[in-house]
């Protein structure tokens, strides 16, 4: 098993202390630390400047939004900051959801899988620099076509100026349903999973073992990396831990996407929970959020949660190893719990 350090994107201001999390991370042996972005801090910028600190973790986006940035510009990101890193750069990319695409980036969130598939495509003609990089496919034509609206005519397809130190910089995706997590096991490197539980490994199993099936797939089971975000705490006062990530629960399934489409909390209809998804939903979209919280049970948070004392940790990350997690991504912002973790793994 390995560690990797989830900073995430930021609230209201930049991450207190984040040099001095990922220092002890990279002190601990860590893997690797990533950033996030939604609608506010980018995930290149933070990741850019912090890194520079380091010297051996990698890099992660986990995740750069599709939309935010046309598949040619997160190549640019991509191969800029793996020269600067001296090739410690991990290219985690997702979708998002219709909200933020639609509301904020001002795109279509339609096919969401055809636009991965797309998008993966020229980041990996990019950073092959085999030839000018070309793409006739109807959600990122290169070059775009003199027929289109507003178009000049006066488009030419090229390839990168500067030479991508890796034309197999490794690419995961962020994915939540069995469509998203086959297609990451096609045509990604890795697997950024969100709200895993070890429970449901074998429809996990499922999922992944479909993409690897598939003509052309780039790895094996062997060779991939399924990467779970989850919170971590050694403790002994369990139900503070639990009452602590209630909140977030309870906004990530009621409050994080359209009453209509919410991608989280299709991933806790499928735990079991359509129920309770519902009564938090309802009370969330209503302005009852104290309602909503109270309604999270604990089971549903331990689902997603390694919590406990040290032995009791180290008994449950062999379990999510055995379930098929390769990474850890750890959301605490805890340089002690940083620290002790990696002296268990």
């Amino acid at each position: 098993m390995k560690l990797g350090l989830q900073l995430g994107y930021w609230g209201a201001a930049p991450i207190p202390d984040a040099p001095a999390l990922i220092a002890a991370a990279e002190a601990a042996g860590y893997e690797a630390v990533f950033t996030a972005e939604s609608w506010g801090s980018d995930a290149y910028t933070p990741l850019a400047w912090w890194g520079s600190q380091t010297s051996t973790i990698k890099l992660g986006t986990g995740i750069a939004q599709l939309s935010a940035r046309p598949p040619t510009s997160a190549a640019m990101h991509a191969l800029t900051l793996d020269h600067l890193s001296g090739g410690r750069h991990i290219l985690g990319l997702g979708v998002s959801g219709p909200q933020v695409v639609e509301g904020w980036y001002g795109e279509p969130f339609a096919k969401p899988l055809a636009r991965t598939r797309e998008y993966v495509q020229v980041i990996r003609d990019v950073l092959a620099r085999e030839g000018r990089v070309t793409n006739d496919g109807p959600h990122y034509p290169l070059p775009y076509p003199a027929d289109a609206p507003g178009s000049t005519g006066l488009g030419k397809s090229l390839k990168p100026i500067t030479h991508p130190l890796r034309a197999d910089l490794p690419i995961w995706l962020g994915a939540e349903g069995p469509k998203n997590v086959a297609l990451s096991a096609e045509i990604a490197d890795g697997w950024l999973a969100i709200y895993y539980t070890p429970r449901l490994a074998d429809m996990y199993e499922q999922w992944l073992a479909e993409g690897f099936a598939r003509a052309g797939a780039r790895k094996t089971r062997d060779t991939f990396e399924v990467a779970a975000t989850v919170q971590v705490e050694i403790t002994d006062n369990v139900a503070a831990v639990i009452d602590a990530y209630r909140p977030s629960t309870a906004l990530y399934v009621g409050g994080m996407g359209a009453k209509e489409q919410n991608f989280h909390a299709e991933v806790y209809r499928r735990m079991g929970y359509a129920d309770v998804v519902r009564d938090i939903g309802e009370k969330f979209l209503s302005g009852r959020k104290d309602e909503a919280i109270a309604a999270v049970p604990d089971e549903m948070v331990l689902e997603t949660l390694i919590v406990g004392d040290e032995e009791s940790v180290r008994g449950q990350i062999k379990h999510w190893e055995q379930a098929g997690v390769s990474m850890l991504m750890v959301t605490t912002r805890d340089v002690d719990q940083i620290t002790r973790l990696g002296t268990l793994v």
